[in-house]
């Protein structure tokens, strides 16, 4: 079921790597791209461009809510957190998931990494996320739920999975849906795929996995093909770039 994406990301590990300033270059573009998307599926306004002035040149955009400013800017942060410790022998943990949401929250300060106190609906949703005073046993039971897929899920199964039980225990009072596909990433990059970009205009077809894995009992296969799909595609767009870079030095070599 995985095949292609394992041949593509063999292939892409064959490869000599780009050099520290290509990398942090692609890491920019693509952060300015996840961040517009993740942060528009969740209702801010600020448009790819307004995304990157903010981001780049700390330019307040006029008219918009400086909520939206703070949701780009936490959520930059939290990717550039993200980055860092990936780099490192972390798993997801309470303390992690917590500290990625204090950053995530940068404009509601009293909320930050706090699990939620209050009843949630989820709009469309077949069913209702837990009471407040079961998201601290529910998360526990799927980190530890997490740390045994491990065992016997590939990768992408694995993230998919817990994406979809993250949204639906929903234990935060906002940010959810940027967290979980910062938490979706940041699994990934950690098994050495390039993270994805769930674009906004696919938001219907994501939604539509939430509400196909309700319906079906917990049958994780939509979300698992739409993230197998986006994986490809960065796979394929990181071989690309990789190519190129690597048939210039060639050329450069030969001469």
């Amino acid at each position: 079921m995985f095949g292609k994406i394992d041949s593509l990301l063999k292939k892409l590990n064959s490869y000599r790597p780009l050099t520290a300033s290509e990398v942090q270059r692609l890491s920019e573009e693509f952060l300015i791209n996840f961040t517009y998307n993740s942060n528009a599926i969740e209702g801010n306004t600020l448009t790819l461009q307004e995304t990157a002035l903010v981001l780049q040149e700390g330019i307040t955009i006029a008219q918009k809510p400086l909520k939206e400013h703070l949701e780009a800017i936490g959520h930059k942060e939290a990717f550039k957190y993200i980055e860092e410790i990936v780099k490192e022998p972390v798993d997801i943990s309470e303390r992690v998931i917590k500290d990625i949401h204090s950053l995530v929250l940068m404009d509601r300060p009293q909320d930050r990494g706090i699990y939620r106190r209050v009843p949630v609906i989820i709009q469309g949703a077949e069913k209702r996320p837990p009471e407040p005073h079961l998201v601290p046993s529910e998360m526990e039971g799927l980190i530890k739920e997490h740390g045994d897929w491990k065992q016997n899920m590939h990768v992408v199964e694995r993230v998919a999975l817990f994406h979809l039980r993250f949204e639906e225990i929903h234990p935060f009072v906002d940010g959810n849906g940027r967290m979980g596909r910062l938490l979706l990433n940041f699994e990934l990059m950690k098994s050495g795929y390039p993270p994805i970009n769930i674009k906004f205009q696919d938001r219907k077809s994501y939604y539509d996995c939430f509400n196909d894995y309700q319906k079906s009992g917990g049958n994780p296969t939509a979300m698992v093909a739409l993230v197998s799909d986006y994986i490809e595609e960065e796979l394929e767009n990181y071989i690309e770039i990789l190519e190129m870079a690597n048939s210039i030095d060639d050329m450069e070599y030969e001469r």
